[in-house]
């Protein structure tokens, strides 16, 4: 935003402006003719800085440099006085430049040369000036011999030891080492301040040391001085006492610090204590710029970089430990050096014309502009009738020759100035024509002609045509002039053919040319090729006869599926004056053929499709038994050598009877891929003698391929090496752009020539860039990368951007300019007064005051719009609070938009930011709407729930966004037979009814139902259900599945255990029974000895897999045996065992109880079933 009475100059120019009429700038062309003789005041394009420190050992240079037509001569004033560079042998100024080369090899000290110097610039038509540039010495001082006694301090104790270095130009910067030349360790306790004074907010005993030495770095000569270093005694205590916190620096409870726009800003608070208090920073009235603050020296000192006017305000640093706290208030005042709003410009008027200069600028406080004539006060200058100055401006009125002259303006105030160079240029020249004399131009009748004849002249000529001898008259709707003097014949016709007079005139003279018209007959073909379906082996005909402007040469070509055809002797294609025939027509000839006619101005075509017959077109074209591929050429010759071609010829090898379509010459170099054969180009089948167009500086090899519709032969032997001669660079580097990678370079980059474009050897890239609008002269380097990085830039600025290959022949032609630009940082504004207006139920249109474009910082790429549901209007509904984003695009000039899809009767809360290609700026306040209400949405759900012959049950819920008030709801039914609907019921109901039973007249008809929720602007989406039919389908398509239910399933699993377990139990229960009585088991006598393997283990097998099919319980020596017993029957005590092995078999061994009820246990103890008895 713009200070109020800057506003106020601007509002007060404008309204001037409105007054004058103002004329079009001249556009002078850039025709080396024009550019010649074109007078030009002097233009400033180079300078040295206004403070300029230069080093006592170098010679100084003080630039000045400044272009013009004529050549400007210069001369200087040094502290107000003219300054005779002649009268001083050291003293030189450059040809052609007013640069001063001062040199001290003959003596003198440069300190003889400080002051304060201003170039003047000055030719016929005026005098451009420099900024005054204050010349000084860099000076670096001898620190002042001093004794300095031991500092004693009690341990816990604040210190400060100061530094208070020699001053120097520029000042020096300082730091704190020990004799051995290590820095001092600095930390909360410890550090230095801004003025170079090494703090302590406790002493410790550890801190006692001989050799604090302060050094004091000077940039401009490299050197370092070092002050005699500090004794530090500590006097130690069996417990340091605590105490609060006090500052050290800044002192008292109140400080306050100026610092100017665009500078940084460092606040320091040190603090003294015990323990070491911790420091923390506030602003007053709001929060700490984030984005530009930084925290450095242990939160000591606070540091904002580029500050600007919002900066200024109360900021406060608070030192606390666990004693206590206190705090200090530094009020910091931010003024501005001038700085530019807007810039005087050159101006480039004829005689007779309007213009102004603008010069605005702004500052704090406001700098007052002076307006200086060729370097003096305009107030001293001779009147001028045609110039006013008006506030901030100067107005031109029918300015006259002779006036040219270089304005300067001068915005100044008590922390700087800026000075603004801007011709205003008289350009008075005779009309010139630019373009070739008395040219030809043809023209197709019916078609527009334009008479071009490019011209220039100030004051701007007036343009006539005439047509032999007779002026044409513009008011014929047939012609039209353009402002650039070319006449447009709308429709051309054979009448109009003849010679026609441009003149141009002005005040200062005349000039004319003349310009030949021909009308031409249009190129038509009058017959068209046909359509043709025809027999495998036939013969084509298509024809294309042409009408054509005899004058005007023809070429006929053809085309089949737009591949162009080759003719020739051994071809099956034969092209005649207006035909063509191909000859034994397989499937391979089938497509489209097209007859293309052109000539210098316009061109026809017509096609044809040619088909065969569909008994043939059914069978696949199979090449004859003996075709097969060719063989290949032979005998490569070059010939007609020459620096970018040569002629290669050779004979064709065996065709093997299929015709050679086409020849692929390819070549072979030893630069860059020198194992791999190229394609350079085909030719048709026809041919075997081609010049071939080379690039410079390659050693070829060639070798050619056959190639017909078997396919291609194997490759030639090659050719001789040719070597062409070197040349620079035929094209530029393509795909040149620049872009920022940060907000203060630009990358440049470009695509590497190819290998055949490099024409010679080191070929290099000269790439040029420079300040678009700004008249500087061009940076340039040279390198072999394909990418330059430009460096310390400003934000987002324009470049103008060229390049150019170069290699040890010379330089290739520059590319075409490119504008390119620097890199993007975060916009610094937000938009303002955000608000809304025309809130409906989903959309409102959102307003704001644009940022200055200024701001944005880059290219502007949208306002940024973040909005939420913050709740809904209706008590107890929850919303998602999700945040959505909505772009503007259009410029960032928009200052409204329409917001869309929000949800009625709601709150919303909204804020804007602007957007570059990179970033988005900071946010604006937080603006809160609500939304009117709308139509509910759909009920949450709507059920048939139960039907019988009489009577149905619906059901349903509230809508899940009521987006109002809910005052009832509607519902309407009717019955469907088919296709045919029954009249339609309506029932109306209360906001709290949810249910309703309907009675149905007929219990076998369908019924289609359609409910919707109300609100105050009306009904909302409907819910429709259809009822089933009652005969022969579930009463409701929506009715419950038990079988889904998780009750039931938790039932069903439940019986499942239950007959399980009933199932086991009965198992156990019978295996305790036995297989026989328990009372013919204890007459069967048992076993001597226990079951065992031969290695002395346990046969863990059941008995049962070996008795007899039949249940006998005799074994194969006539032994009955007791059971099917394991052996847990035979365990002699409960331990468990080990068997050899190691493996446990305790498990399987119980004590063996004698009665009668325990004798049957099966070998199967080991299952499951057993286990679970086991349990049991």
């Amino acid at each position: 935003m713009w200070p109020q009475g800057q506003r106020a100059a601007l509002a007060v120019l404008s309204i001037v402006v409105l007054l004058w009429k103002k004329a079009a700038l001249i556009d002078v062309p850039l025709d080396p003719r024009i550019q010649q003789d074109l007078k030009q005041p002097p233009t400033i394009v180079k300078q040295s800085v206004k403070d300029y420190i230069v080093d006592p050992r170098d010679n100084i240079i003080i630039e000045c440099e400044a272009k013009g037509n004529p050549v400007p001569r210069f001369w200087w004033r040094r502290n107000g006085k003219f300054f005779n560079a002649e009268k001083d042998h050291r003293v030189s100024m450059r040809k052609r430049s007013g640069t001063l080369d001062i040199s001290f090899r003959s003596g003198g000290k440069p300190e003889e040369f400080e002051g304060e110097y201003q170039c003047f610039a000055l030719n016929d038509f005026g005098t451009a000036i420099s900024n005054k540039i204050l010349l000084r010495v860099s000076k670096s001082p001898l620190w002042p011999k001093e004794v300095l006694e031991p500092v004693v301090v009690s341990e816990g104790s604040p210190l400060v030891l100061p530094c208070n270095p020699p001053p120097g130009l520029p000042p020096p910067n300082t730091f704190w080492m020990d004799s051995n030349m290590a820095p001092i360790f600095q930390d909360m306790r410890v550090s230095m301040g801004l003025n170079g004074d090494l703090y302590f907010s406790n002493v410790l005993a550890k801190d006692a040391s001989t050799d604090y030495s302060c050094n004091a770095r000077f940039l401009f000569t490299h050197t370092i001085q070092q002050k005699n270093p500090f004794t530090l005694k500590v006097m130690t205590t069996r417990r340091i006492p605590e105490t609060a916190p006090s500052f050290l620096s800044p002192s008292g409870l109140q400080s306050s610090e100026m610092v100017l726009r665009g500078e940084e800003l460092l606040l320091e608070c040190i603090a003294a204590g015990v323990p070491t208090p911790g420091i923390k920073w506030f602003k007053k009235g709001g929060d700490l710029p984030e984005r530009k603050v930084k925290f450095e020296k242990f939160n000591k000192t606070l540091r904002i970089v580029s500050v600007s006017e919002e900066d200024s305000g109360e900021y406060v640093c608070m030192a606390s430990n666990k004693i206590g706290s206190i705090r200090h208030s530094i009020s910091v005042q931010v003024k501005a050096a001038p700085y530019w709003l807007h810039k005087p410009t050159n101006l480039v008027l004829a005689p007779g014309e309007n213009g102004q200069l603008v010069c605005l600028a702004s500052g704090n406080p406001k700098p007052s502009i002076e307006w200086l004539i060729n370097g003096e006060p305009i107030e001293s200058s001779l009147p001028n009738p045609s110039r006013e100055v008006v506030g901030d401006a100067i107005i031109f009125n029918s300015v006259q020759m002779g006036s040219s002259a270089v304005y300067q303006c001068n915005a100044s105030n008590e922390h700087g100035y800026l000075l603004a160079n801007a011709f205003v240029s008289i350009l008075d020249m005779a009309p010139r024509l630019l373009g070739p004399k008395n040219q030809l131009i043809k023209v197709i009748e019916n078609h527009p002609a334009f008479l071009d004849c490019p011209f220039f002249g100030s004051p701007y000529p007036d343009v006539r045509w005439f047509k032999n001898g007779i002026g044409i008259s513009l008011d014929n709707a047939r012609y039209r002039l353009h402002n650039n003097g070319t006449l447009e014949i709308k429709q051309a016709r054979l009448e109009d053919e003849g010679t026609y007079t441009f003149v141009a005139n002005n005040m200062l003279g005349k000039a004319e040319d003349q310009v030949r018209l021909e009308v031409k007959e249009r190129t038509r073909i009058i017959q068209t090729p046909e359509h043709l379906s025809i027999s495998r082996g036939s013969l084509a005909h298509f024809t294309c006869k042409v009408k054509h402007d005899s004058t005007l040469p023809i070429t006929v070509s053809w085309h089949k599926d737009d591949k162009l055809l080759h003719f020739g002797w051994m071809s099956k294609y034969k092209k005649f004056e207006d035909s063509i025939s191909i000859s034994n027509v397989n499937s391979d000839d089938v497509g489209t053929y097209t007859c293309t006619v052109t000539t210098e101005l316009d061109q026809d075509s017509a096609s044809a499709r040619l088909t065969l017959l569909e008994g043939d077109s059914l069978s696949t074209s199979e090449p004859s038994a003996v075709a097969d591929r060719p063989d290949p050429p032979q005998d490569l010759e070059l010939s007609d050598l020459s620096a970018r071609s040569v002629r290669l010829t050779w004979i064709p090898g065996n065709e093997n009877n299929s015709p050679v379509s086409e020849f692929l010459i390819q070549y072979k170099e030893d630069r860059w891929k020198p194992e791999e054969w190229q394609n350079l180009s085909s030719y048709a089948g026809n041919q075997n003698s081609v010049t071939l167009q080379l690039s410079p500086f390659v050693n070829y090899k060639f070798r050619v391929i056959a190639i017909n519709s078997v396919g291609p032969s194997q490759p030639s032997r090659p050719s001789t090496n040719y070597k062409t001669s070197g040349a620079p660079p035929d094209v530029a580097p393509s795909g040149l752009k620049g872009w920022g990678t940060k907000k203060n370079n630009m990358e440049i980059t470009w695509q590497p020539l190819l290998d055949t474009q490099r024409n010679g050897p080191e070929l290099r890239y000269v790439v040029s860039w420079r300040r678009k609008d700004h008249e500087e002269e061009w940076n340039t380097i040279t390198t072999t990368s394909t990418k330059h990085v430009v460096e310390n830039t400003e934000t987002y600025v324009p470049y103008e951007l060229k390049i150019q290959a170069v290699n040890d022949f010379g330089r290739g032609p520059e590319s075409n300019m490119v504008i390119g630009y620097s890199g993007e940082d975060k916009p610094s504004a937000a938009p303002a007064d955000l608000r809304v207006s025309k809130v409906n139920s989903t959309k409102v249109n959102v307003h704001w005051v644009p940022v200055d474009p200024s701001s944005i910082h880059g290219e502007f790429k949208e306002y940024r719009l973040h909005y939420w549901r913050e709740a809904s209007l209706v008590k107890g509904l929850k919303v998602s609070k999700e945040k959505k984003m909505k772009g503007f695009y259009s410029s960032e000039s928009q200052n409204t938009g329409i917001l869309t899809d929000l949800v009625p009767y709601s709150k919303y809360r909204m804020y804007m930011a602007v957007a570059n290609n990179k970033f988005e700026g900071p946010h604006s306040s937080t603006v809160e709407f609500e939304t009117k209400e709308g139509v509910p949405g759909a009920p949450k759900f709507f059920k048939i729930v139960q039907r019988n012959t009489e009577t149905m049950y619906l059901e349903w819920d509230k809508p899940l966004e009521p987006n109002g008030i809910v005052i009832g709801y509607t519902l309407k039914y009717h019955t469907v037979n088919g296709t045919q609907v029954g009249s339609q019921q309506i029932q109306s109901f209360f906001p709290n009814d949810t249910e309703y039973t309907i009675r149905l007249p007929d219990p076998f008809s369908r019924y289609k139902f359609y409910l919707s929720a109300r609100t105050q602007v009306g009904s909302g989406e409907v819910y429709a259900e259809e009822s089933p039919h009652f005969a022969n389908e579930a009463y409701s398509k929506d009715q419950v599945d038990i079988a889904t239910q998780g009750w039931f399933i938790g039932l069903m699993c439940a019986i499942a255990l239950l007959v399980l377990i009933l199932l086991i139990v009965c198992f156990i229960k019978r295996s305790r029974g036995g297989k026989y009585p328990v009372r013919d088991k204890k007459d069967l006598p048992l076993d001597p000895v226990d079951q065992k393997d031969q290695d002395g283990s346990f046969d863990y097998h059941s008995d049962e897999d070996n008795k007899p099919l039949q249940g006998s319980q005799t074994s194969l020596d006539g032994n009955v045996k007791e059971s099917d017993d394991s052996l847990v029957d035979y365990g002699e005590g409960g331990d468990g065992q080990f068997n050899e092995d190691g493996s446990f078999i305790g498990q399987y061994t119980v004590k063996k109880d004698k009665e009668e009820t325990e004798g049957n246990e099966s070998s199967e103890a080991t299952s499951p079933v057993n286990a679970i008895y086991s349990l049991a």
